[in-house]
């Protein structure tokens, strides 16, 4: 996003919650290794030679299931609301950038339940919707739509004021 000379009532980046530290990761695939390791031997010592290649797998599909889930860690959507427009951007790595510009005037801010799905936060304007936050828990949608909604009203009263 560019720089602006507008009052900017909300600036924020949205990210996922971490909830296992780099150093955490070394320590668990440590011990997962390590237990991976005792394990084979004890089967080798058997005569079961091939079994500690099946759990060096096991070790290796860990290792791969934890960095899939550090990429997905590393998407963000930043939102940032002036008197003028709401700006949304949301990166995820790989992949181009999703830019979108809506009007502070018309736009809307839901929470809305589906029955069977997490709650979805969504901006929209006219027929089209964003949903934002997708990674986010519940109770952090609550608080980001009151937010939002504070932040659209103070921008609105700037631009409407009488």
């Amino acid at each position: 996003m560019e720089p602006t000379t507008e009052t900017i009532y909300f600036d924020a980046t949205l990210t996922p919650n971490r909830s296992l530290s780099p150093r955490a990761f070394t320590i668990v695939m440590g011990i997962v290794a390590a237990m991976s390791f005792v394990a084979g031997l004890a089967f080798v010592s058997m005569g079961a030679f091939p079994v500690i290649g099946f759990f060096g797998l096991d070790a290796l599909a860990i290792w791969l299931a934890f960095r899939w889930s550090f990429r997905k860690l590393k998407q963000e959507t930043r939102v940032r609301i002036t008197a003028a427009q709401i700006d949304l951007v949301h990166t995820r790595p790989g992949k181009a950038p999703r830019l979108a510009n809506l009007p502070t005037a018309f736009a809307r801010v839901s929470l809305d339940f589906p029955e069977r799905r997490p709650s979805e936060l969504k901006l929209a304007h006219a027929d089209k919707a964003w949903v934002i936050g997708r990674f986010l828990t519940p109770a952090e949608r609550k608080t980001l739509k009151d937010a939002l909604e504070t932040a659209i009203w103070k921008a609105r009263n700037e631009r409407y004021a009488v």
